[in-house]
């Protein structure tokens, strides 16, 4: 496909994305219908087909369907197509793991994104990580990455949020 078929094929997979809410859970395989559709469209082997079958799993209640998908975009090379998604494939990965009770390789998926390039997905990521830990019993951890994440949120004490998310896990800080 050519640049502006990619382009058009993202847009309509935006827009289908923008009715989701319109889609109660009773009607949730008509919405995987319309990303199905929407995929088919793409080359043989494309990661984005199974990264867009994974969200639309992901984002109807099956994170045991959406995980196979998300590793199979990655390993189709997601990330090199897109390193955003790439990204939210790790991210939304990591969250699904946690789900079917499989925290710790979601941990071991988003840990190295900390020190990854920074974008917009940073908080997404320390929430993800922070409710991975905590299904693992490490609250302090996870509480710790969620208070650094909102401290630049806060119109003040970014200062004070920022030093207690690090005593939390290192006292001595």
């Amino acid at each position: 496909m050519d640049h502006d078929v990619d382009q058009d094929w993202e847009d309509r997979v935006t827009a289908a994305w923008a009715t989701f809410d319109d889609y109660p859970e009773e009607r949730a395989a008509e919405f995987r219908a319309v990303i199905d559709a929407l995929v088919a469209e793409l080359p043989d082997g494309s990661p984005l087909r199974p990264f867009e079958q994974a969200c639309a799993w992901d984002s109807t209640g099956h994170s045991d369907q959406a995980a196979p998908l998300y590793r199979e975009a990655l390993g189709g090379g997601l990330s090199d197509v897109s390193g955003y998604k790439g990204r939210r494939a790790k991210i939304q990965l990591s969250s699904s793991l946690r789900n079917i009770g499989r925290a710790e390789e979601g941990v071991q998926l988003l840990t190295p994104e900390l020190d990854g390039p920074s974008d917009e997905l940073d908080d997404a990521v320390r929430a993800c990580l922070a409710l991975c830990l905590s299904s693992l019993g490490r609250d302090r951890e996870g509480l710790s990455l969620a208070l650094g994440a909102l401290a630049p949120h806060l119109p003040r004490y970014q200062r004070s949020m920022a030093n207690y998310a690090r005593a939390l896990v290192d006292p001595e800080a």
